[in-house]
């Protein structure tokens, strides 16, 4: 019981930290917005037919991308918690508290992915301005999608964090891993054999987009938005791609556990 109430109380703090600082809310929110009207915008109307599912825009094949975008830059984002903590004293305070280390790790890592979440369901609303067929269904099955996509992205962030002692580090380390992540994923374009028009992508990138978790959870949130008219495009069928996306989540888990084990 005292552990459930350490991981319970935890996830609180992160969660009302989280939603108090509205600033940093409405910052990412801008983000996702200009990359969907002026990068969307832009590129779209410069690409082939081809390229893309008959009755499907651009935007809206950038849509679920953006949304993978948001759930890895948020969760990543979310590891510098550990880092102020650690400079207020207060990382010091949980660690001797009578609960295990594995409760800390998992307290802020289920806090941390329930505010990538909220901020993704604030971007996954934009789809009623791209014309995506939006209901209570679909959310429903996206929802434990990008539940499962953040287990992952936090544990990531989480782990980096605990080995770092500044901001500034962390920083350049969050964006060398950021950045691969997000354009190997085919968010922004076919990748991984997916379609005949993926075949003009080297050979290397699509090696590298089959490594990278992100790539699966893209296609899954894909495979829910668009529907139908992404069969033929999809990557590898859906229990398949959330399979590989578990599996991720039990790997940087285990691995964050161990990470705050060893903090002294």
């Amino acid at each position: 019981m005292t552990e459930l109430r350490g991981v319970y109380t935890l996830w609180l703090r992160e969660v009302k930290r989280y939603l108090r600082d509205r600033v940093r809310i409405v910052s990412s929110f801008v983000q996702p917005v200009l990359w969907l009207l002026i990068f969307g915008k832009g590129i779209g109307s410069s690409l082939s037919a081809a390229f893309l599912p008959a009755g499907v825009s651009y935007q809206q094949y950038l849509f679920p991308g953006i949304i993978g975008q948001t759930l890895l830059f948020t969760s990543m984002f979310m590891g510098i918690s550990v880092i102020w903590d650690r400079e207020f004293g207060f990382l010091k305070e949980i660690m001797v508290a009578p609960i295990s280390r594995v409760a800390i790790f998992l307290g802020k890592m289920l806090g941390d992915c329930t505010d990538a979440v909220i901020q993704g369901v604030i971007v996954f609303l934009l789809g009623f301005v791209l014309g995506i067929r939006l209901d209570v269904v679909i959310f429903l099955q996206i929802l434990p999608i990008m539940l499962l996509m953040t287990f992952g992205l936090v544990s990531v962030g989480l782990v980096i964090a605990s080995f770092m002692e500044n901001l500034e580090s962390y920083g350049v380390i969050q964006s060398f891993v950021n950045l691969p992540l997000f354009f190997l994923s085919g968010a922004l374009f076919l990748v991984s054999g997916q379609h005949a028009a993926a075949l003009t992508v080297p050979g290397w990138m699509q090696t590298a987009s089959i490594f990278d978790p992100l790539t699966y959870g893209v296609d899954a949130l894909r495979t829910i938005l668009l529907g139908g008219a992404w069969g033929s495009y999809r990557l590898f069928p859906l229990y398949y791609e959330l399979l590989v996306i578990a599996c991720f989540d039990l790997a940087m888990i285990l691995i964050g556990t161990w990470a705050f084990s060893r903090r002294k």
